[in-house]
């Protein structure tokens, strides 16, 4: 379905006064205020594919109605939410899950939508239907050539999918591991993981990077063979300049720094990108924000002084993308809390005064240095954020626009109560 731009006009109109109130008191006090808000305008966060429909645990799924049933309604639900925040311009496709059939219609029909296509992402954590070989045993790592190569096929065929539609790289993610002690060979299994690794990597084209993403447990228990960041980073530097490590917020063990971890990964230069999400106990991909909001920040801290340290454009040099499993709610709302507290973190941590912090810490100043940053976290930028959609054509209250629309009722009125989308 499509909200019309008079609905988002009228409904701006509505709350336009009110707005004008907040931001003009919040602008007041920032002097690079209009620097920022085209920061938070550019700034755009890919939505997957596969988080468009309602998420899941092994006890079970409780679908919501209106799922997107084809990779069509699934563009369509990426531009409807492009629409109201104007902050999700890219899809992220899970291969096989969401096979193009016909790629020049697919990439015609997203950017009708205004959406290119972001990182594509391949799938040997699971078998598939009619699948030759089983990754039970793992994927890249397993001590079955065939199966290796069976596996590093299908990372070339999503490559080959991601160039028909535009996209610029490739997110690999692995489950491989051992849940027993001696089930495996630590340092057989990570050759051979290399090595396949390698073969892929040959096949990207000369503008593609290679994201390696890292978990520290699950489905396997025991070991992991991209179990954290220094596993990932041996990978990505033994690979070669086109692969980078990839931070899910999701995928540490508990009370881990991961504001540390960016920074470090930031200054060798092998921080690829990040899959968003929040947790209370594991990966438990929670909506972004939702249980640790300072930790954001801090991550996004961490980033803008690492990125402008090395001169990079903070909207494109690395991959932005929401990694999340919507179980109990609308996946759609979920989606536009999560963008928003993304466009949040990274509005409080623009504020930061880097120069003050500079001097507080070369000072030692222990005190100084955390009024700063909390003086950053404690700023309402509700306003910039919503300053910034207002700007470039979404909504003021994306999320309450949605339900004064009554969108989920009229995406169940046009799909059906009982539709489940494929993915998480």
């Amino acid at each position: 379905m499509q909200v019309e731009k008079y609905a988002i006009d009228n409904h701006n109109s509505d709350l336009l006064a009110k707005h004008i109130k907040k931001f003009e008191f919040i602008a007041s006090d920032i002097s690079q205020v209009k620097d920022i808000v085209q920061k938070l305008k550019d700034f755009q966060v890919a939505i997957p594919s596969w988080a468009l429909g309602t998420g899941g645990t092994r006890f079970g799924r409780f679908s919501g109605g209106g799922e997107p049933r084809t990779l069509e309604e699934k563009i369509e639900d990426v531009g409807l939410l492009h629409k109201l925040n104007q902050s999700g311009g890219a899809i992220s496709l899970h291969i096989p899950w969401d096979i193009p059939q016909n790629p020049t219609a697919i990439k015609s029909l997203a950017v009708q939508h205004g959406l290119r296509f972001d990182a594509v992402n391949s799938n040997t954590f699971q078998d598939q239907k009619d699948q030759e070989l089983s990754y039970k045993f793992g994927s890249l790592q397993h001590v079955d050539k065939a199966v290796r190569k069976q596996a590093i096929d299908h990372n070339i065929e999503v490559i080959r999918h991601g160039v028909e539609l535009g996209s610029d790289s490739i997110t690999v993610w692995l489950s491989d591991g051992s849940c027993f002690p001696g089930q495996l060979n630590f340092r057989k299994a990570f050759q051979r993981t290399l090595d396949s690794l390698k073969e892929i990597y040959a096949a990207l084209p000369a503008n593609w990077k290679m994201f390696v993403e890292y978990k520290a447990f699950e489905p396997n228990f025991y070991s992991m063979t991209v179990g954290d960041w220094g596993q990932s980073l041996l990978y990505a530097n033994k690979l070669g300049p086109q692969a980078y490590t990839l931070v899910d917020l999701g995928h540490h063990l508990p009370n881990a720094n991961i504001e540390q971890i960016v920074a470090l990964l930031l200054g060798e230069g092998k921080l690829g990108g990040f899959h968003f999400n929040d947790s209370k106990y594991g990966d438990d991909d929670l909506t972004v924000g939702s249980i640790n909001p300072y930790q954001l920040f801090l991550i996004f801290n961490e980033l803008v002084e690492g990125m402008d340290a090395r001169s990079m454009n903070h909207a494109t040099d690395l991959g932005w993308m929401i990694d999340a499993s919507h179980n109990v709610k609308d996946p759609l709302e979920d989606l536009l809390q999560s963008v928003e507290a993304i466009k949040i973190a990274y509005a409080q941590a623009l504020l930061v005064d880097t120069k003050a912090l500079q001097q507080a810490q070369d000072q030692s100043d222990v005190a100084r240095a955390q009024e700063i940053l909390q003086q950053a976290y404690r700023t309402d930028v509700r306003p910039l954020v919503a300053e910034a959609r207002l700007q470039a054509g979404g909504a003021l209250d994306p999320l309450g626009l949605f339900r004064t629309h009554k969108v989920r009722e009229q995406l169940i009125k046009e799909r059906g109560q009982k539709t489940v989308a494929t993915g998480l």
